[in-house]
């Protein structure tokens, strides 16, 4: 099982990501786009990154907003798997 990160932590990582926030809790970014068909998009790409990462965010979708929610539920918590998942979301939504 991936080890859980304590606030102190999980903070550091935040500082290396674009607009997330959150605690050892869970991680979460939201993001305006430009159209509703750019948002699915962006949702298509991250299903793929967490397929082959085997580890899957919660997904929000509101018309030109998409939030993104990170948390190793088998853990209870954040771990280094969410934050190189959040690392790939930043890759593809600064691609979109």
């Amino acid at each position: 099982m991936a080890e859980l990160l304590d606030d102190v932590a999980v903070a550091a990582a935040l500082r290396d990501l674009d607009g997330w926030t959150g605690d050892a809790t869970g991680i979460a970014r939201t993001v305006e786009m430009a159209s509703f068909p750019a948002v699915i998009a962006a949702v298509v790409e991250i299903a793929k990154v967490a397929e082959d990462m085997d580890h899957h965010p919660d997904i929000d979708i509101r018309w030109r907003t998409l939030t993104l929610r990170c948390a190793t539920h088998s853990a209870g918590g954040v771990t280094d798997r969410d934050i190189a998942l959040a690392n790939r979301i930043d890759q593809i939504i600064a691609a979109a």
